[in-house]
């Protein structure tokens, strides 16, 4: 059996260590935000039954109407502040035996599939629940009385539809939000489609939640990348070691895992991210059937790209080449630092330069390099921050 979590050290307690370690630097806003983190760990504490004193006890806490309200909190801010570092320490002490910590993508790409199979249930006649947004509220409360999302924002039409109306559920049932966001919650789908029938949803969240901004002075992220070559080649294992050394001090102890960009219909694979930064092979996204439309949203939902083995780009491999000019401008137009490793510097990778395509691969070249110009680095960060 395995031991109890020390719920007694507070996100506060843990920051110090950490700074008089040397392993984090001293930070004032960071350490605001740990305050407010705290406050929300000891009302959990607080809510957890002090003890089983007895089964009657126990059966008049479970008829209770009334539901306590715990505020959680919005952090918000630009990249690289250490709000997904601090989420975490928080959600490692929070004293909840059912929790979840989720990127938001994948959190409502969960809810739609819920969605789906419950109104499948309705037509079948297996429930006389036509509405599926309850059942799926409370079937989401049962497994995580706290959610804590990484990643905050709203772009699709179809999450923006409901959020207002599961989270009213959610919150009525007791659960506590945590979340990070590069934006505040005024700013959430803003310009989106419809954003009228959105906007009690904003004012719902501000209802539950406290909302705290994180700007710290330094962006430890890009502090930490700055030092790190962004083009890579020839392919051989000492680039694949650069690009897997660059790749672990992105991450800085975070876990990357696979996850999907949700689509009309399908879904986008990545086989690794954490936060807005993803890992993908030339294959991954030049090989596969991909388009505009799918580049773009890989653009708009991370900020770092790595690629690894882009290959010289012969006749055999027009649709591929076709695919990586696209990439390069979208990534370019959307100021994303690019980490790439390659067979050959730009201007080599195409092997034959014909037509529209050769003037267009020029094009790709120039950006490429471009993109690793200390101008182009020093604008990655700026562009989400002024979002």
């Amino acid at each position: 059996m395995q031991p109890m979590p020390d719920y007694s050290i507070s996100v506060c307690e843990q920051l110090k260590a950490l700074t008089a370690s040397g392993s984090l630097q001293v930070d004032s806003a960071q350490m605001d935000v740990a305050k407010m983190l705290d406050r929300v760990l000891a009302d959990l504490k607080r809510k957890r039954p002090a003890a089983k004193s007895s089964a009657l006890g126990w059966m008049f806490a479970a008829r209770k109407k009334s539901v306590e309200t715990i505020k959680g909190l919005y952090i918000h801010g630009s990249v690289g502040r250490g709000k997904t570092m601090l989420m975490d320490m928080f959600f490692a002490m929070a004293p909840c035996q059912k929790k979840r910590r989720a990127h938001f993508f994948e959190f409502m790409t969960d809810v739609h599939n819920r969605i789906a199979a419950q109104r499948l249930k309705f037509k079948n006649g297996e429930t006389k629940q036509a509405d599926p947004i309850p059942p799926v509220a409370a079937d989401l409360y049962a497994e995580a009385e706290l959610l804590c999302f990484d990643e905050f924002t709203v772009t699709d039409i179809a999450d923006a539809m409901i959020l207002s109306r599961l989270f009213s559920e959610l919150f009525s049932l007791g659960c506590v939000l945590i979340a990070t966001s590069n934006v505040e919650p005024d700013n959430l789908y803003r310009d989106g489609l419809n954003r009228g029938l959105f906007l009690p949803f904003i004012d719902l969240l501000k209802k539950y939640v406290d909302v705290v901004t994180l700007d710290s002075p330094t962006d430890y992220r890009m502090e930490k990348l700055n030092s790190q070559p962004v083009y890579l080649t020839p392919l051989d294992q000492r680039a694949d070691m650069a690009m897997d050394a660059s790749w672990m001090q992105a991450l800085h102890g975070r876990k990357a895992l696979p996850t999907e960009i949700p689509m009309k219909g399908r879904s986008i694979h990545v086989p690794l991210a954490v936060d807005r930064m993803a890992r993908f092979s030339f294959a991954d996204l030049c090989d596969a059937p991909l388009g505009p439309a799918d580049f773009l949203a890989i653009a708009e939902r991370f900020d770092t790209i790595f690629l690894d083995h882009v290959p010289k780009l012969g006749p055999d491999k027009r649709n591929q080449t076709k695919r990586f000019i696209i990439l390069i401008d979208t990534l370019y137009d959307h100021n994303i630092r690019l980490y790439v490793s390659a067979a050959a510097m730009p201007e080599d990778l195409l092997e034959e330069r014909r037509g529209t395509e050769g003037f267009e691969f020029d094009r790709t070249a120039s950006r490429l390099f471009e993109m690793r110009s200390a101008e182009y680095l020093a604008q990655t960060p700026a562009r989400r921050a002024a979002e």
